[in-house]
């Protein structure tokens, strides 16, 4: 008895042992991405980032990976706003940010794929074109667009130039309204002698605009808030094999990616 009875524990045990190897490779491998498709998570209406319609610059650098891993995308809507984490990676109705700034905790960022800045918005022909600086003395009393609540606005109250500052909504439903467009339509038709946006919306309604403007970075402020962010892909915190992964078709298709932003007019900028 007491023999069959060893041998009937050893038994257990090696089942026991298995079952935990068999965890453990579970846990070494659950976040191995092998997908059958691409789950983006985006906003439907947040040109030039995203739309339902496959407009937006990330739904392009979407379709650039999902033709890497050879798998369709498909995609989770939620406007970009307060609970847009934790409603779609944090839900897990999808897998992947396609912009987000580094740093930021909620998300486990990739390397940068690029980097940008707030940037001013001048007409071309404009003695303000070749302004770099918000101290420069060429912009005071002039009319000034900037989004309310962004870093710029802090570089123009410390350069005392609020005066003649004309705000713009930071949320607003972007289905219906864009602050950034009409800024820049401002800009074009004179009502404004500039603006300043983050880089990728000027640059892209920049380019589109019928009037030349001019898009200079603010690369060389020396007060306030960084003016330059880099942006990465967000997965959730567990996916570390998935972010590995996405690192490597960042590498291998970054010549790629930047001539997607560029098509859209996002001025990219290098940062130390």
């Amino acid at each position: 008895m007491r023999g069959r009875g060893l041998r009937q524990g050893a038994a257990a045990l090696a089942a026991a042992l298995a079952l935990m190897l068999a965890g453990g490779a579970w846990a070494q491998t659950s976040d191995l991405v092998v997908r059958s498709e691409l789950r983006v998570c985006a906003d439907p209406a947040n040109l030039p980032f995203s739309n339902d319609k496959g407009e937006g610059f990330e739904n392009k650098l979407a379709d650039l990976l999902g033709k890497a891993l050879n798998v369709p995308v498909t995609y989770f809507w939620f406007p970009q706003a307060t609970g847009f984490i934790r409603n779609t990676l944090g839900a897990k109705a999808c897998d992947i940010v396609m912009g987000y700034a580094q740093g930021d905790e909620l998300v486990l960022n990739t390397n940068h794929y690029y980097a940008s800045a707030y940037a001013l918005i001048t007409r071309a022909d404009s003695e303000l074109a070749s302004v770099e600086t918000l101290s420069d003395p060429r912009l005071q009393g002039k009319k000034i667009g900037v989004v309310a609540g962004t870093p710029p606005a802090t570089n123009l109250a410390i350069n005392g130039l609020m005066g003649n500052v004309r705000p713009f909504q930071l949320m607003v439903d972007r289905r219906f309204f864009s602050p950034a467009r009409d800024m820049v339509s401002q800009i074009a038709s004179k009502e404004l002698d500039a603006g300043i946006l983050w880089g990728p919306i000027g640059g892209y309604y920049a380019k589109q605009s019928s009037e030349p403007l001019k898009v200079t970075p603010l690369m060389k402020e020396t007060q306030g808030p960084h003016m330059a962010f880099r942006i990465t892909m967000g997965v959730r915190q567990s996916d570390g094999e998935w972010k590995r992964q996405l690192n490597r078709l960042i590498r291998e298709h970054q010549s790629e990616i930047n001539a997607i932003l560029q098509s859209y007019g996002v001025p990219l900028v290098e940062t130390d």
